[in-house]
């Protein structure tokens, strides 16, 4: 080989590896982080998510999922979204109210009346325009909500009213608006990381939990809990939040983009817990599990006085009550 054409490759090989250098350099990796199962429906429509928006950004961004609180519990995932630690998180709405308080309001006690009621806030301004005192406060992005469902008491012992819950060690997420049902009924309220809850039923730290029948099974909750209460106090739900060193520097294609991806994934999962919350009292009963309907008019009596109580943690105005309240479902 000749000194030019050696001196000829060894330029073209430098140029492409100047030119495939800008290339590698583009692609960014994030991470999503929360404390849900594998196989639970927040876990497999956060994967589908990552994979559909490396396609809408042609590879530019690549998420990994971190589920199970691999990163944390969900208080300290929250933290790790503004030390910008960590990218994208589920959080429940209780946890982003410590934040911003209106965030809180679909989660006090017997606020929601059923699932279309909402889906209903999920769709209305009023649902953005709280979302948007939030993310004026962080800066960060709230993408989605995700329905989470029905939250039901877990016992070793049969619950029918609320009088029966009084003086009850009740686990309840580190959240202060929890403590509006566990006030509403007497119980205590015994604030635990949920990584922690199982081992907590089943060394008797506390008597009971609450969460919905979808996550009571993921997380096999049954196993050491006896009777499920269908008391159905709280409709909860969870947010896809986008850490604001992310969404600021996305362009208007890649912040429609992951919008787009995150909320079709928040509905996909949405339906599909709607759908096992209503098969999985038969599937406890057939564990052998005690399933109770409670008297659900009086544990809502006993929580309604409370709505507009601060000191039981309601943090919305009356007018932002009023028009949750007000909502109707979509014709």
């Amino acid at each position: 080989m000749t000194l030019n054409r050696r001196k000829a490759l060894i330029a073209g090989a430098g140029l492409a590896t100047f030119a495939a250098t800008p290339l590698r350099a583009q692609q960014t990796k994030l991470k999503w982080a929360h404390v849900y199962e594998t196989g639970e429906p927040y876990h497999t429509e956060a994967q589908w998510a990552a994979a559909e928006i490396a396609k809408r950004t042609n590879g530019k961004y690549q998420i990994e999922v971190f589920p199970a609180s691999q990163l944390g519990n969900e208080n300290q995932i929250n933290e790790a979204l503004g030390l910008g630690t960590v990218d994208i998180i589920y959080t429940g709405v209780a946890f982003a109210g410590s934040i911003h308080r209106p965030m809180a309001i679909s989660n006090a006690p017997y606020i929601l009346r059923d699932f279309n009621h909402w889906k209903a806030y999920r769709d209305a301004p009023l649902f953005r325009q709280i979302a948007s005192g939030y993310e004026g406060r962080t800066r960060h992005k709230i993408n989605a909500l995700t329905y989470y469902g029905e939250r039901h008491v877990t016992a070793n012992r049969a619950i029918n009213k609320p009088e029966d819950m009084r003086g009850m060690k009740l686990r309840v997420p580190p959240a202060p608006l929890f403590l509006m049902f566990t006030k509403s009924v007497g119980a205590n309220a015994t604030p635990i990381a949920f990584a922690e809850v199982y081992l907590a039923l089943q060394q008797g730290t506390v008597d009971g939990q609450e969460n919905p029948l979808p996550t009571i099974m993921a997380k096999k909750f049954y196993e050491v809990q006896s009777h499920i209460m269908l008391t159905g106090h709280i409709t909860e739900s969870l947010l896809s939040i986008v850490g604001g060193h992310v969404w600021g520097r996305l362009n208007d294609a890649e912040k429609s983009a992951f919008s787009e991806v995150l909320m079709e994934a928040a509905s996909r999962a949405s339906n599909e817990i709607r759908s096992q919350e209503q098969k999985l009292a038969d599937e406890f009963r057939k564990l052998g599990k005690t399933v109770i309907v409670p008297d659900r008019a009086a544990f809502r009596t006993a929580a309604v006085p409370l709505h507009n109580d601060a000191a039981s943690g309601a943090g919305w105005t009356r007018a932002e009550y009023d028009a949750l309240q007000g909502l109707a479902p979509a014709s």
